[in-house]
């Protein structure tokens, strides 16, 4: 298994660099990541309606896929309009897109479930799977994809593989540490898996992988983006790898809830596309907001 896990990353990884590439040669329209966006917010809705489809729940695979396809549109909105519509406040008018869509979504799944009454009992448990189906596959991903402009267009693929590089390498140091001296279970209940230590070990490996990536992968990018002070790139890099160990056990409550191991059987050995893609998902948006207010890396000249 583990050779077959390794055989699918060589795969994946540079596949996703190579369309990552292509997105960032072609400029800032971003078609490349809005259809993998797309892609992803499709799986992703299809693996939660039917990890959740249990018990007196019946998420509607149909009009979540709809309403998460809608809001990662929506986080392209500002990319098309004249930009005496926008102004300085790109983000704001994409987040406001996306608020939009979600709440128009709201409206709309509450009097689906108002549509379709019969009895009582499992009216609010479905609206709660279609809700959390669609700002997990579509409100993450619009959230996430939004590192692609903000803080600058230019860096756009260094903001987004310094998270990715921080949850990764927190995930990979996490069971490197929970197999060698992990003895204490953290959430025993939830992910018997983990370990006191292997929290230690996402912190240890998101910190040194994201001080490397900010540090040194700089000159890689023609706009050269400097690192910011050394206590910002860490407190940065350290607690994006802890959010997306969150976000990982996030993921584990709604499996363990519906008692199902994966979310899927898309790739052996990696479970679903849910499942690879849990910690970074998580992770964005608290990326955003650094990056908007703390920025852990500036543009060099």
């Amino acid at each position: 298994m583990l050779g077959w896990r390794l055989l699918m990353s060589a795969i994946l990884v540079p596949s996703v660099i190579g369309l990552f590439w292509l997105d960032h040669r072609i400029g800032d329209s971003a078609w490349v990541l809005l259809i993998f966006s797309l892609f992803v917010a499709f799986r992703n809705s299809y693996e939660l309606t039917d990890l959740m489809r249990v018990r007196c729940m019946k998420p509607s695979f149909p009009l979540t896929l709809i309403l998460s396809l809608g809001v990662v549109l929506a986080g392209w909105a500002h990319t098309w309009l004249p930009s005496h519509w926008v102004g300085k406040s790109e983000l704001l008018v994409s987040l406001g897109f996306q608020g939009g869509i979600l709440g128009i979504g709201f409206c709309l799944l509450l009097a689906w479930e108002a549509f379709c009454y019969e009895q009582p009992g499992q009216s609010m448990e479905s609206l709660g799977c279609n809700l959390i189906t669609v700002f997990y596959a579509g409100g993450l991903m619009a959230l996430t994809s939004q590192l692609r402009w903000f803080p600058n267009s230019q860096i756009g693929y260094f903001v987004i593989a310094s998270m990715i590089i921080c949850v990764k390498a927190g995930d990979t140091f996490a069971y490197s540490f929970g197999r060698l001296w992990g003895r204490r279970k953290m959430a025993p209940k939830l992910s018997p898996g983990k370990t006191g230590m292997g929290l230690v070990g996402a912190i240890v490996g998101s910190t040194l992988g994201g001080w490397l990536w900010l540090t040194f992968a700089g000159p890689l990018f023609a706009s050269n983006p400097r690192p910011a002070a050394l206590w910002i790139v860490l407190a940065y890099s350290a607690s994006i790898g802890l959010i997306g160990l969150i976000g990982d056990l996030c993921e584990s409550l709604i499996k363990r809830d519906v008692q199902k191991k994966d979310s899927a059987a898309l790739m052996p050995g990696f479970g679903g596309l849910l499942d690879l893609l849990d910690s970074p998902l998580f992770a964005g948006p608290f990326a955003l907001l650094w990056w908007q207010l703390l920025p852990p890396a500036i543009v060099g000249n």
